[in-house]
């Protein structure tokens, strides 16, 4: 009887481990290259690469889950997921709700994108942001009228659709958005610097975790496959 008291102890302490193990990565799965849903229905993208490897290197058993930007904040604080990576920048408001990460990413700078033939005097017009973002707190802050909206998506279609005169966002998704435009759009202005790098977000409870992964991203700077995959999924040299 002892014996067997004693297996179920071990028992479950293993699955104790086990469960302190699995984390659920928590991402928006519209912004790309960032993140996006691919053809299977799975998260896909620069960061689900990297979230893949930083798991790997960290050993823990990682799962993917989805959730909207204008609450993925509030949504990791309450418990649905144990991270936040989804090209999100490290800003002192958020880091007084969250915590972060060191960088995986080096500062993007935002970009002003318009129809083509709209000269720079759109970016004190009408001005789509996507919500809950640097950008639109930052148009806010100046002469333009902000209209923010739930996706990136959203704000390019309300560029085509005239209801903005021009959208600020990371440039680096803007990059291929203009690219594919067959010279729809176009950028104005000059780019503004606002915020600083990507980080992984995660609750200020979670510090065991937060090292954890912080170690993994030093083994990716460190052996070359962060900047390798900074340079295939934005086409540019990694900072790293």
């Amino acid at each position: 009887m002892k014996k067997l008291v004693l297996a179920a102890a071990f028992a479950a302490l293993a699955a104790g481990t086990v469960n302190a193990e699995a984390i659920r990565m928590g991402t928006e799965g519209a912004y790309p290259p960032y993140n996006f849903i691919n053809d299977n229905g799975e998260v896909d993208g620069f960061e689900r690469e990297v979230g893949d490897k930083l798991c790997e290197i960290a050993k823990l058993d990682c799962t993917w889950v989805t959730n909207d930007w204008d609450s993925i904040i509030p949504n990791l604080v309450s418990g649905n997921y144990d991270t936040i990576i989804a090209g999100m920048s490290i800003t002192p408001e958020r880091d007084e709700v969250i915590d972060f990460t060191q960088e995986y990413f080096p500062p993007d700078p935002s970009a002003y994108v318009a129809l083509a033939g709209a000269d720079d005097s759109v970016i004190h017009g009408v001005v789509a942001a996507q919500t809950s973002t640097i950008q639109a707190n930052y148009v806010a802050n100046t002469d333009a009228t902000v209209v923010e909206y739930a996706t990136l998506d959203d704000t390019i279609a309300a560029v085509r659709s005239g209801e903005a005169d021009a959208v600020l966002a990371d440039r680096g998704p803007l990059n291929d958005i203009v690219s594919e435009s067959n010279g729809e759009l176009v950028f104005v202005g000059d780019d503004v610097a606002i915020g600083g790098g990507v980080g992984i977000g995660v609750r200020e409870s979670d510090a065991e975790l937060k090292a954890k992964l912080n170690a993994a991203i030093d083994q990716m700077k460190a052996d070359g496959s962060l900047n390798a995959l900074i340079e295939k999924w934005f086409d540019r040299p990694g900072p790293y």
